[in-house]
């Protein structure tokens, strides 16, 4: 036996209702309880749903923000804000705070990227920050929750850093300590070793120094335990071991590229880097962070772990809204029924003969 359609039981429950209110009801009664899902790299929930997420670029030891130059024009041709701001370099604890005292006057939609010691310093800025959707680490540590870098560097064999470096005392007005450089006739070698050897000569002379202290410094946080990550690991670095880049990588579950590159990926290929960047951004609002047994949902979401497709409330409210118009328009027909029925009823007993 055939099942009458919608239409044909609305048609037989109200003979005179109008083609436009049939059409009406059965629109009302079959729109989908779809998913609100805003464009790439915004989350459903995001007041400025629909805006570009900004790119934020922390460099790391012995470097400066110029070494995302070719990664800054290749964005900003996409159309995206870029920030990279200082990195003090002056230890763990000091310097995290300071990034994510940049990140808090950022609205909207965050995509933070670090670089060596910069990976370090993004897993705990970006913690509590409900506005940082992606992490991308590049050639970067990565330390767990109370980790030292010293101690998680030790992990792999395949560094030569240790033994260039060289150690330089400092003093300032708030006391005494110990800066690290590179040595000039190792940082070819070690730090940029598929650059020119001229540029890596001019990167140099210009590095800045990093406190010896921020080795030894643990972690805050981890900020990759709730928010979705990308890593690059940089084949041949010499700086950060690749075994332990991939080890890194593989804890946090990070989508992972890897590529033959000296330590700074970002400035021998910065397309790559670039792509790895979009990658994050355009998945920021679909990606879910790895599985962590001690993180609650609550803290998921402080930590702003992007939501997935919204099949719940909202499409709940959708489907409520839809039920309510179909009973409303439904009302309306049965009440033109019971007008055109009383309005055909004869006062008069002998009125229908008449007719």
């Amino acid at each position: 036996m055939t099942m009458p359609s919608t239409a044909d039981l609305i048609r037989r429950r109200f003979p005179h209702a109008s083609a436009a209110v049939l059409t009406v009801a059965l629109c009302t009664v079959a729109v989908p309880a779809s998913a609100d899902s805003g464009p790439a790299g915004t989350t459903g929930g995001d007041t400025d749903a629909g805006a570009r997420p900004t790119v934020v670029l922390v460099h790391g030891a012995f470097a400066d923000a110029s070494g995302w130059n070719g990664v800054i024009e290749r964005l900003q041709g996409d159309g995206y804000t870029v920030l990279a701001p200082p990195n003090p370099l002056r230890g763990l604890a000091s310097d995290s705070t300071y990034i994510a005292s940049v990140l808090k006057n950022i609205k909207g939609p965050i995509v933070l990227a670090g670089h060596s010691y910069g990976g370090a310093v993004i897993s705990s800025a970006a913690a509590g920050n409900p506005n940082v959707k992606s992490l991308v680490y590049v050639s970067a540590f990565m330390p767990d929750k109370g980790e030292a870098l010293g101690q998680l560097a030790a992990k792999f064999p395949g560094s030569e850093l240790n033994s260039a470096l060289s150690p330089t005392p400092f003093e300032t007005t708030s006391g005494k300590g110990t800066d690290l450089y590179i040595q000039p006739a190792k940082f070819h070698d070690v730090f940029a070793a598929d650059l020119p050897a001229k540029t890596a000569a001019v990167m140099s002379a210009a590095q800045r120094p990093i406190a010896a202290s921020a080795f030894t410094d643990k972690a805050l946080a981890a900020a990759w335990r709730t928010i979705p990550s990308w890593a690059l690991v940089a084949k041949q670095d010499k700086s950060i071991a690749p075994d332990l880049e991939r080890f890194e990588a593989e804890r946090a579950g990070s989508h992972t590229v890897e590529i033959d590159s000296s330590h700074v990926a970002m400035i021998s290929h910065p397309d790559t880097v670039t792509d790895l960047i979009r990658d994050a951004a355009g998945s920021s609002s679909s990606a879910s962070a790895p599985s962590d047994s001690s993180a609650s949902a609550s803290s998921d979401a402080s930590a702003g772990k992007p939501a997935l497709a919204d099949t719940g409330s909202r499409s709940l409210a959708l489907a409520g809204l839809g039920a309510v118009a179909a009973a409303a328009v439904l009302t309306g027909a049965g009440l033109v029924l019971v007008t055109r029925r009383r309005r055909d009823t004869p006062s008069d007993p002998d009125a229908s003969t008449a007719r």
